[in-house]
């Protein structure tokens, strides 16, 4: 695969999580409504995985993320390559370090037709996904999230936790790919300075889409 190919396939993977799920939490568990419940900002270090249908690893991404609720959040790619995804509340920027190359769309034009953000706390998750728990034990828990709308891109989510900690997410598209995150150094509702959600396009940098 070429270097715009992986660099497509890490974006692609990281949209899967962030356009796939909602905000609260299924009445019939526990642990993700304690989760969800309360949560206002979450940082984390990732580690991503991408699986095309005959199992080949496509693409493994290491970085930080920052989220606060709602709509705001930061994923920021140091390996294999440098990007950056952002959302302000109103506009979505993907930035390629190595290209030197901004994308930037409206967050409604991106968002509207897909089921809600997962951490975002747009919608109750319950509106958006049937919910099932599908094993726990030993303090673990793996919950199931099947969307209700057919025209979503995501045919699944699992959500795994490690006691009341959200330990990884697995999302399958309609293409036959999985993509796994998996989370170390999670922190919740920390105190995060909003300049950490601001983008200004560095100098030199080709600029593409709705700055207006």
């Amino acid at each position: 695969m070429n270097t715009c190919a992986h660099r497509l396939v890490a974006a692609a993977g990281l949209y899967l999580l962030l356009l796939g799920a909602g905000a609260h939490a299924d009445s019939g568990s526990a642990v993700v409504r304690g989760f969800f419940n309360g949560l206002q900002t979450l940082q984390a270090d990732f580690d991503q995985q991408v699986v095309d249908s005959n199992g080949n690893l496509q693409q493994s991404s290491q970085g930080h993320m920052w989220i606060s609720r709602p709509g705001r959040f930061r994923w920021d790619y140091r390996t294999p390559y440098r990007q950056q995804i952002l959302s302000d509340g109103k506009r979505l920027w993907s930035y390629d370090e190595d290209l030197e190359q901004v994308t930037v769309q409206r967050v409604s034009d991106v968002l509207t037709s897909t089921p809600a953000m997962l951490l975002s706390g747009e919608r109750p998750l319950e509106e958006v996904f049937a919910i099932e728990e599908t094993s726990s034990g030993n303090n673990s828990t793996q919950v199931l999230l099947t969307p209700k709308s057919a025209d979503s891109n995501v045919t699944a989510i699992t959500l795994q936790f490690d006691g009341d900690t959200l330990k990884g997410i697995r999302a399958f598209d309609t293409f036959g790919n999985t993509t796994t995150f998996s989370f170390t150094n999670l922190e919740r509702n920390r105190d995060l300075d909003a300049d950490i959600f601001r983008f200004e396009p560095p100098a030199g940098a080709d600029v593409v889409g709705d700055t207006g």
